[in-house]
Parts: structure tokens; C-alpha cells; sequence
């Protein structure tokens, strides 16, 4: 996982080219045609120097071309073959593969990966996006993948300036004329392939003094590689097109994006194609525009609001765990992409799923607990002050979930003391509610909260509350109704929560 113009190339090529030393043949799986042509000239470029074939399959090659290039992959003579879907096609047969480059893997389906399943049961797999999506991201959480972040940008790269706003001809006039004048290029990003010639049109009334060409998916495929060859040569200065730029495309002179409707793109979409300006030293601009007269639903503010607060350098990942967020990890064992283990509960599932993977990777698993749930009056967080990393901070909040154990809580105050130093009263008061969480379920406790001025302990139906201890302590004011304990909040100190702490092994009793 590595942010748009970070890297993930390189990491790509060099992988590739050590699999290839190594005898073995390399499948680079994209998600374009136009992709599949840029990396074809990246990849050739940088091991010219060795004797080691690149082809290519899409549908920029002829039939006779696909034919020889499928014959030559059989008999070994190409070493790294990129190509589109068409290399999950059953035509395509390898001498000895050994490694799988899928690029953009949120651009693939679940069925594209169910073929991938079947190639790869011998092979390695190097999967490279900047946004995963959130199943994938998930399996990483859970350790069915090992992911690896690339978090440090190129020298004197700027973050890219993001601005959301309502359709606006003018403000369209003045960013296209502002790149121009600075000698730079625009993408215009409109997905209806069916309009896409009357914007076009409108544009050019809009800014007669600029140079515009149009290119989408259903063009032919000589005609859709001559609109790109020319845009990156600086013929024209606008390129209108729908998403098909979206991954990989590197012209570094585009250094301004405008993306019309932007509300009905998905979050790691408008990520991708903020990704394609501010890849050189200048500074690059991106602007999505929404329909005014449109009523935003509540998930696409909610979209729109994390690609602007998202500004920094790095934040592909941040997106992906706000997509995760947004939409739901989905089902990681079957076609479904969005929703949640609605049978067993969310978190329950990811535990007997980690569970799993610990027994199949031949590890002593753990027996999942049941966790009780605390909620409390407390600021209880990690501040910025004391965890500036957000990936980190996702990191320890995943983790202090997952303690079930005392001893599990001891250690994590020691590693927090020793790596970022005393606590502040924040990070002091989570560790507290972790602590009490435990406790409360080794002792029978489902649920404690604060509701109406009360403390109200829920037990299970194996425990039962010890009456007479909560007599001798509160009298008539604790309520036993159920197997819910209910105390007014007054009857305790200052200090309430260390006496609530206290309080729970005596006032339970087992079945």
C-alpha cells in the first residue's frame, strides 16, 4: 500500500526482476489499456540493460500479435508479460510463473479474483494500490495479508490543494486559464460517455483560448492511444475524459484535475484521480464540482468531506480506513463488497475469523471471549500530542480492542510508557476503561454504563448479583431487576470509578 506517486512501480519492477533472475516468468496484472502500455514502456526502460523480454496483451494488440505473444509465454520466451483482464482469459498458459503484479486491485471484481485464486495457488502475489479496498484492507487487519505501508514521498513533492464546490462555469474559465498561462495541462473528468461531447463542446465555447481533446473507454483502441500519446506530448491543453485515467497515468506537466459530479464518484475513486496532478515539484490544484440544484445524500458528504479533510502527503491509507468506515468490510469469504456480519456481530466475526487463520497457519489459537461493553463518561482517547502517526494510532486503538487479559492490559501500559512517554490524562483513562472491560468479563459482566444518573450493570444468565453484599453496601437505592444492577451514580465518591472497579468482584455470584 503505497500512496499515488510513491513508488509502487519500482517496488513492482525490482520484484519482478528478481523473479525473473531467479527463473521464473512474471504476470503484471492492470486494470487499463492504457495502464498496460505505460508500464510496458517503464518496465522495458528500466531493464533494457539485461536480457529480459516485456510483452504486452490488451486490445491495443492485433489478433495476429495477441497469437505470437501467447506462444511465446507458452515456450518461456517472454519473461514479463503485462496485460489487462485479458491475461485471466483461459488461452493464456505460462512456462513457469512465479510471481503475480496485480496493480490497482480495487479495480478488479470478485470474480477477476476468484481466477486469480486459481492461478495463484503455487505462485507469490504482490498486490499494489493506494487505496485498498475495504475487504482487502480488512484481511490485512486480521492477517490474512501481510501488508507493508510506503509512507515517505519523493523529495520536494507538495501536497496536492483540494477544493469542493457547486458547478461553476467561471471558476472552470479561471482554473483552465491559470494552468494554461503556467504552461501546464488540465484534466477534466466527466463519466458519461454519452454527454461527454457536449461538455466538450461547452468547454471550448467556455474557453475558446484552450486547446481540448476528448478520450473515454469506447473509443477505438488506436484512436483512444493517439488522444493520450498527444495530451502527454503537450499538443492539447485539456483532456475531457471519464475515469479511464483514473489509475497509473503519469503526466507530470497535468498539474491541475477538475472532476464534474463529484458526489457520484466513490471515496477511493476521487482519491485515484486526485492522484493524477501534483506528481512533479510544481503545485497542483484538484477541484470537485457537484450538480446545485442535487441533494446530497448523507454518505456522499460524507465522501466529499474525507477527500477534502485528506490533504496530506501519504493519505491513501487514511482514506482506505475512512472507506472501511463508510461502507463496511463486506464479506471476505464470498461475492458481497459492502455491509457487515450482521449474524454474529462485526467485531465477534473478525475474532473467530483471526482465530481461524491462526489454526490453518498451524498456531496455537486463542479461545475467542466474549468482551463486555463499557460506556462511560470519561475522555478517554489517543491525542495527536501523543500519537502523531495515524496508521500507528489505528494500530494501538485495534489493539487495545483485542486484550482479553489482564496480564495483555500490563504489558501494553509498559510498551506505551517505554515507546511514547507518561500518558496524559486521555490515553491514562482508555487504558483504565480497557482494564475495567477485562475485568468485567472475567467476572460475568456483559455491559456497564451511566444512564439517568445511574450506574446500570448488566450480568449474564449464568451470574447471579449478590443481593445481600449490595444491601449491606447501598441498602434499599441498588435495584436488582433481570440480572441488571442499577445504582445511583451519587452514592459514590469522588473517585467513583476505582470504587466501581472495586465493587464489581463482590457484588457477583456464579450459578
Amino acid at each position: 500500500c503505497g500512496d499515488v506517486g510513491f513508488g509502487k512501480t519500482e517496488v513492482g519492477v525490482r520484484a519482478a526482476f528478481k523473479a525473473v533472475m531467479a527463473g521464473k516468468q512474471v504476470a503484471v496484472l492492470v486494470p487499463t489499456t492504457v495502464l498496460a502500455e505505460q508500464h510496458l514502456n517503464t518496465f522495458r526502460d528500466r531493464v533494457r540493460a539485461f536480457p529480459v523480454s516485456v510483452e504486452m496483451l490488451s486490445r491495443f494488440r492485433s489478433e495476429k500479435e495477441q497469437k505470437q505473444v501467447l506462444e511465446d509465454l507458452a515456450f518461456g520466451k517472454v519473461d514479463i508479460i503485462i496485460g489487462t483482464h485479458r491475461l485471466l482469459q483461459k488461452d493464456v498458459v505460462f512456462l513457469n510463473l512465479g510471481l503475480l503484479i496485480v496493480d490497482e486491485e480495487q479495480r478488479f471484481g470478485v470474480t477477476h479474483k476468484e481466477r486469480l485464486k486459481q492461478m495463484r495457488s503455487e505462485i507469490d502475489v504482490l498486490t499494489m494500490t493506494a487505496t485498498p479496498i475495504p475487504r482487502t484492507l480488512h484481511m490485512s487487519l486480521v492477517n490474512l495479508r501481510d501488508m507493508s505501508v510506503i509512507e515517505t514521498p519523493p523529495q520536494e513533492r507538495l501536497p496536492i490543494r483540494t477544493t469542493i464546490r457547486e458547478y461553476d462555469e467561471s471558476l472552470i474559465r479561471e482554473v483552465i486559464l491559470r494552468e494554461i498561462d503556467r504552461g501546464g495541462q488540465v484534466f477534466f473528468v466527466h463519466n458519461r460517455v454519452q454527454g461527454i461531447q457536449v461538455i466538450a463542446q461547452k468547454l471550448q465555447r467556455l474557453v475558446p483560448e484552450a486547446r481540448f481533446v476528448v478520450g473515454h473507454g469506447q473509443m477505438a483502441e488506436d484512436q483512444l492511444e493517439r488522444v493520450m500519446m498527444d495530451f502527454s506530448s503537450g499538443e492539447y491543453d485539456v483532456l475531457i475524459s471519464t475515469t479511464i485515467i483514473e489509475n497509473g497515468l503519469d503526466i507530470p506537466n497535468a498539474n491541475t484535475i477538475i472532476v464534474n459530479n463529484a458526489a457520484y464518484f466513490g471515496l477511493a475513486q476521487l482519491y485515484q484521480l486526485r492522484g493524477r496532478v501534483g506528481r512533479a515539484t510544481q503545485q497542483a490544484y484538484s477541484y470537485f464540482l457537484y450538480n446545485k440544484d442535487a441533494k446530497l445524500t448523507p454518505i456522499q458528504e460524507k465522501r466529499l468531506r474525507a477527500i477534502f479533510e485528506a490533504t496530506e502527503l501519504g493519505a491513501g491509507f487514511r482514506i482506505a480506513m475512512k472507506d472501511l468506515e463508510i461502507r463496511g468490510a463486506g464479506n471476505l469469504l464470498g461475492a458481497e463488497q459492502s455491509g457487515f456480519m450482521n449474524s454474529v456481530g462485526f467485531d465477534l466475526y473478525c475474532k473467530l475469523l483471526a482465530e481461524a487463520v491462526q489454526e490453518l497457519q498451524g498456531k496455537q489459537a486463542e479461545a475467542v471471549t466474549a468482551s463486555a461493553s463499557v460506556d462511560l463518561p470519561l475522555d478517554s482517547y489517543l491525542p495527536d500530542e501523543y500519537i502523531g502517526d495515524r496508521t500507528l494510532k489505528v494500530n494501538f486503538y485495534q489493539r487495545l480492542a483485542n486484550l482479553n487479559r489482564a496480564e495483555q492490559v500490563d504489558a501494553m501500559i509498559a510498551e506505551m510508557n517505554d515507546r511514547f512517554g507518561e500518558p496524559p490524562p486521555p490515553v491514562q483513562n482508555l487504558l483504565s476503561m480497557v482494564r475495567l472491560k477485562v475485568e468485567a468479563a472475567a467476572l460475568g459482566f456483559e455491559a456497564i454504563s451511566l444512564k439517568d444518573n445511574e450506574l446500570v450493570l448488566t450480568v449474564k444468565r449464568t451470574i447471579v448479583p449478590n443481593r445481600i453484599a449490595l444491601y449491606r453496601r447501598f441498602r434499599n437505592e441498588a435495584r436488582v431487576q433481570q440480572g441488571v444492577i442499577r445504582i445511583p451514580r451519587r452514592l459514590f465518591g469522588a473517585n467513583w470509578f476505582e470504587q466501581l472497579r472495586e465493587l464489581l468482584p463482590a457484588i457477583t455470584v456464579a450459578a
